[in-house]
């Protein structure tokens, strides 16, 4: 991901054994990186589909996670 400067709204997202990754809110859109990634994702238009990407990106069979603002 090219810079980008985050806005301060994080939603982390939880399975079943705890975090698997977070949303960031930026300038133009959101953008999310899961806990193994070393940097962010594409930036996405709204909040439902970077959740999307980001459950896409889990490994298959992997439950939809719980979203939760910080």
């Amino acid at each position: 991901m090219t810079n980008r400067t985050l806005t301060g709204q994080t939603w982390v997202a939880f399975g079943p054994a705890g975090a698997v990754g977070s949303i960031h809110r930026v300038e133009d859109g959101f953008t999310f990186k899961l806990v193994s990634d070393a940097d962010f994702r594409s930036v996405y238009p709204s909040l439902e589909v970077a959740k999307s990407a980001l459950h896409a990106a889990l490994l298959p069979g992997s439950e939809w996670p719980e979203f939760r603002e910080h």
